[in-house]
């Protein structure tokens, strides 16, 4: 296969490359793809050097599948322009995944859905994967009524900038600001930009993409998203009402049974997800299960994951597996 990786510069391009080399993804030729500033630059693949080129060049190579990762901008321009060519595009950016046209994936739940005629498939976002890879197990047992869920977010979220603020912060040197405050020592309640409502995009992200991913809008979601100064992934607290009852060992049967999901809860020995243990992993970690006691049928749940990997770069490369193994391409 010959694969074009848009933004291969980036944070979530560089794990996209490293997860593609160690999945062992056939890559036949790479075609890194990034921004004028960075056109001719060697980026290294498995032993060999690839020169960055820019996006038109890469259209004119005609890879089989494009990873884009490059901001909702380049998507909205470029995407359709691979399509057009004949080229799939899986998309990490928020400019397709409300298009009613577009399928939302994760492999996990919905890949199904995907057909020969999908040529621009949108990845959920980061905080939107490891919800949904968490409740849908319980979901298809139990039909969820409502989510409340507080996100915990990484920096690296933002990206490269961010990184830099809580480095320069945490060494006392003045710099570049990715947010509006510092971020060392401190939690910030605003991811992305603020909507109408007085909610954050990436808390709207969380409601809309939840209906879409499971289809079903009468799906009641409400979150709280904040920044806080940690660089191993995302945390979310999750509190979920079910129409039917649960039974706590059936829930966590239902999990560990789940493709994709590492239980980690035993509180005799502190044992629950951390973003220092999901740094680098591809899985999504839940624990702290236990019963809602203040109103029926609702579940108390910590999920843990790499917002890099499974979050972005993994999950893309994920659909871009179930494309080939099902001779989608």
């Amino acid at each position: 296969m010959k694969i074009a990786v848009v933004g291969a510069t980036g944070l979530v391009g560089e794990v996209m490359l490293k997860v593609l080399a160690e999945r062992n993804f056939p890559v036949s030729e790479l075609i890194p793809v990034a921004s004028e500033r960075s056109i001719g630059k060697l980026i290294s693949f498995k032993g060999n050097d690839y020169k960055v080129v820019g996006i038109q060049t890469a259209i004119d190579m005609k890879p089989n599948i494009a990873l884009f990762s490059a901001g909702g901008d380049t998507s909205l321009l470029w995407a359709p322009k691979f399509a057009e060519a004949g080229i799939t595009v899986i998309d990490n950016s928020s400019a397709w995944r409300m298009d009613q046209s577009k399928r939302l994936v994760v492999p996990e739940i919905n890949a199904a859905q995907l057909t020969s005629e999908d040529k621009i498939i949108a990845n959920p976002n980061c905080s939107t994967i490891q919800m949904v890879m968490a409740l849908a197990p319980l979901h298809n047992t139990y039909k969820i009524k409502r989510i409340v869920v507080s996100t915990y977010q990484s920096i690296t979220g933002t990206g490269v900038k961010a990184v830099k603020q809580l480095e320069n912060e945490m060494a006392g040197i003045k710099g570049e600001m990715a947010y509006p405050y510092p971020i060392h020592q401190n939690a910030i309640p605003h991811c992305d930009v603020f909507e109408e409502n007085g909610y954050t995009k990436e808390e709207m992200k969380l409601v809309r993409e939840t209906q879409k991913i499971f289809d079903d809008r009468t799906i009641a979601v409400t979150a709280t998203a904040v920044r806080i100064p940690t660089a191993g992934g995302h945390s979310e607290s999750i509190n979920v009402e079910f129409e039917n009852d649960f039974d706590i060992v059936e829930v966590r049967h239902l999990l560990n049974e789940s493709p994709g999901i590492v239980v980690q809860d035993n509180i005799d020995v502190n044992t629950y997800p951390m973003p220092i243990y999901a740094n680098g992993k591809d899985d999504v970690f839940v624990g702290r299960i236990r019963r809602d006691g203040s109103q029926p049928n609702t579940l108390n749940l910590w999920v843990v994951s790499d917002n890099l990997r499974k979050g972005a770069a993994t999950n893309t490369i994920q659909i871009a597996e179930y494309l080939l193994k099902q001779n989608l391409l």
